[in-house]
């Protein structure tokens, strides 16, 4: 079943945690969208470097640790995803507490681990 997901701190460098996970999310036929800092292409997913209104998003995964992440509370809570990851690292009990006033679940797991475990 696709997932669109969106992966937030996407990098372009090959060996950044982001990075795989949206190579394994194209893989896994996931149709994948990504903000991060910098402009590119990787695995066929266009880096934005600006907030976009993405419609229909299952998943967010998250690779910015805790402080990074206050920023995009509200950004995150408006697509209103089905879930919310949070990668090893991206712990954050104060934006757990805000997901759950928003009905919104969320799992503090490795992506990667949960599509080679097909728990995605």
């Amino acid at each position: 079943m696709n997932k669109k997901t969106l992966v937030i701190g996407a990098s372009t460098k090959l060996q950044r945690y982001s990075n795989m996970a949206m190579r394994k999310l194209t893989n896994y036929s996931h149709e994948t969208v990504a903000f991060g800092l910098r402009e590119g292409v990787e695995h066929g997913v266009t880096l934005d470097t600006e907030l976009k209104p993405y419609k229909n998003i299952d998943t967010v995964t998250l690779y910015l640790n805790p402080k990074r992440q206050e920023q995009y509370y509200e950004y995150i809570v408006s697509l209103n995803p089905k879930r919310v990851i949070f990668n090893p690292g991206t712990e954050n009990p104060e934006f757990y507490t805000i997901l759950k006033e928003n009905d919104i679940e969320f799992e503090v797991a490795c992506t990667l681990v949960l599509l080679s475990t097909n728990q995605y």
